[in-house]
């Protein structure tokens, strides 16, 4: 099978795509590398000519006074320039229902080249996107990254690449791709919930993890507790870093004979991958009722990762023992889960193990690449 994977966000397409050849299938990913994080792809859409030193002055200050980022033209010129290697795929899957990101016109306009040179389409809810979005405005869940803004609206700024998947320009692409996918896949509980009563939607299909890549690091517990705090400025509120730092600032000083934290910002993937490897605890999210990318990548290292772990995922898992502590919006929550921890190490090499253990048998590569073809031949 010839299978086309359009966009990256955190690496599930690259894992997926080794997994897929591991079965034996052509795979092609195409994408921007997600800004500072550069992941890899087949095809490369990121922008060149308008990050040098001559055009990229010129870029702000069209930004600056037009509100109008040429970068993104540039984006779509690159996909476009592409098209006739993009053809004769069996599969199409779309990361997100903008994968391009282009402007919206050109956008809608690449997407149905697309769709009208390829067979079947199929869009990832891995990310925010126009459903996903419409249901966390109507607070439905008990949890959501929109928390932050609910609670003040002035933060409107922080959110505006979330609220755009809801605004007019972008409610032709998601109708478009929603007519002319076969369905949507959900990569997490976050993604699955919103979509639960919805007609096209397949099913959960986990993360691919390659714990190959990725080597269980037993840490000796009897010296200091080392936690990693990664921050992405581009999502800080929608992670609730704010609730970490707070913390992080009272167990600093708590058990500052016991402890090394370690803080990190806006990181390329590659050198996150390795930053926390000498890390106890990390610290990803607490709006999640799932794992994301990053925590899964970190529960493989065996780390504790303070993440979303809520009773929808372990149900789901049929889950018995902690592998994951479950975060919350809540500074003294935090700082209770930490010192507990701090104070009983040995907790911290058992959830480690069992954390690995748990990405080994729910997410590895094959057993989940053969869950997206057994999708992709069904439907």
């Amino acid at each position: 099978m010839r299978i086309l994977l359009l966009g990256e966000y955190s690496r599930l397409h690259n894992s997926l795509k080794e997994g897929l050849v591991a079965l034996g299938h052509e795979v092609i990913l195409v994408g921007n590398g997600d800004g500072f994080k550069n992941y890899p792809t087949d095809y490369s859409i990121k922008a060149k000519w308008c990050e040098t030193k001559f055009l990229n002055f010129f870029r702000k200050l069209l930004n600056r006074v037009f509100k109008f980022d040429i970068l993104l033209w540039e984006q779509g010129i690159r996909f476009y320039l592409l098209l006739p290697k993009l053809k004769g795929f069996d599969v199409v899957q779309l990361i997100n229902e903008s994968p391009i990101q282009t402007i919206k016109s050109l956008e809608l306009f690449l997407l149905q080249k697309v769709v009208n040179q390829n067979g079947k389409l199929f869009l990832l809810s891995s990310g925010v996107d126009y459903l996903n979005v419409r249901f966390l405005l109507d607070k439905k869940l008990q949890k959501s990254l929109l928390q932050p803004y609910f609670e003040n609206p002035a933060l409107a700024k922080d959110y505006q690449y979330v609220l755009d998947y809801v605004s007019e320009g972008n409610l032709k692409i998601h109708h478009f791709v929603y007519q002319n996918c076969v369905g949507i896949i959900a990569s997490d509980m976050d993604y699955a919930l919103p979509l639960k009563e919805n007609p096209k939607f397949l099913g959960l299909i986990p993360n691919p993890i390659i714990c190959e890549k990725l080597p269980f690091i037993e840490l000796p517990t009897n010296e200091r507790i080392v936690i990693f705090l990664g921050i992405n400025q581009w999502n800080y509120h929608q992670k609730g870093i704010s609730y970490f730092e707070n913390a992080l600032d009272v167990i600093e000083e708590k058990y500052a004979n016991k402890v090394e934290i370690i803080r990190a910002e806006n990181i390329p993937y590659q050198k996150y991958i390795t930053l926390y490897d000498k890390a106890h605890i990390l610290l990803d999210q607490v709006f999640a009722y799932d794992q994301g990318y990053n925590a899964l990548e970190a529960m493989a290292k065996g780390k504790v990762v303070f993440t979303g772990a809520e009773k929808e995922f372990t149900d789901y898992y049929k889950l018995t023992e902690t592998v994951a502590v479950n975060a919350i919006p809540d500074a003294d929550y935090l700082i209770a889960q930490l010192s507990f921890l701090i104070e009983n190490p040995e907790e911290i090499a058992a959830i480690g193990k069992r954390a690995r253990a748990f990405i080994e048998k729910e997410h590895n590569p094959i057993s989940v690449a053969q869950m997206y073809l057994n999708c992709w031949i069904k439907y």
